[in-house]
């Protein structure tokens, strides 16, 4: 039976492994291609393929399934759960990976993007340019097909050149920046605000006026310091909450 194959990944030895490695493998999954395979490889191929051992593959595998999105039979294997949604929490654990299966997994469709002048409030972000440009991309949940949220993201023009749009349908503009356009993350600075929705966003998610949001901004910043996409993220307040995982060293 043909198996699933999983994208690989770049361990960060500052983070929990076993959760690197769920964040990584929830991501493939819920931005797998339709009727890609449901059979994942067994615990001992996943751990040679992510370089952990057994038992740190065994702990990232419970915690899918514990979400609900994969499903283990003993003597039979792995499965991807065939109508397994995307969780509604937005989780912070300081993984890019972690960001990326956050925005895996629902059905994207791109607004619009081209060059847009950079706001007086991200002016500080690119203070080498007066313009860069913008994608805008609207989410809508799998299954129901209700929006969940919508993305404004605004990119540094020389990186958008080498940017296929078309990407951005499928992945998430962290994953497209880091392994498409080739781009060396270093990190991401993280802020959610609770806000009112105004009529846009009101339109967009099919909310009314004026209800509650959650506010997401991300600052994405290369290896040498420099901001190199600011993402912005309105999240449906019905649909989604806030929590952050604080490991002891």
């Amino acid at each position: 039976m043909t198996v699933f194959a999983p994208d690989s990944l770049a361990l960060n030895r500052k983070l929990p492994l076993w959760y690197q490695v769920s964040q990584s493998l929830r991501a493939s999954i819920l931005g797998r291609s339709p009727g890609a395979p449901l059979r994942l490889p067994t615990e001992e191929r996943l751990a040679e393929h992510y370089g952990v051992s057994v038992l740190t593959m065994r702990q990232a595998l419970k915690e899918l399934e514990n979400e609900g999105l994969i499903s283990r039979h003993r003597r039979r294997g792995t499965f991807i759960e065939p109508g397994a949604r995307s969780g509604a929490p937005v989780r912070l654990l300081g993984s890019v990976d972690a960001i990326v299966a956050q925005q895996s997994g629902e059905e994207t469709a791109l607004l619009g993007h081209g060059p847009a002048p950079v706001p007086g409030d991200l002016a500080e972000h690119f203070p080498d340019l007066s313009e860069a440009v913008s994608y805008r991309r609207l989410r809508r949940d799998r299954d129901s097909g209700d929006p969940t949220n919508w993305a404004d993201n605004l990119v540094r023009p020389e990186l958008a050149a080498r940017i296929d749009p078309d990407d951005l349908v499928r992945w998430p503009m962290t994953k497209v920046l880091r392994d498409t356009v080739g781009v060396r993350i270093s990190r991401i600075t993280d802020t959610v605000q609770a806000r009112l929705a105004d009529p846009e966003t009101a339109g967009l998610l099919d909310v009314p006026l004026l209800s509650p949001i959650l506010h997401y901004t991300g600052v994405t910043y290369d290896d040498t310091g420099r901001v190199v996409d600011v993402a912005r993220i309105r999240y449906r307040g019905d649909r989604f909450s806030f929590s952050v995982t604080v490991e002891a060293d």
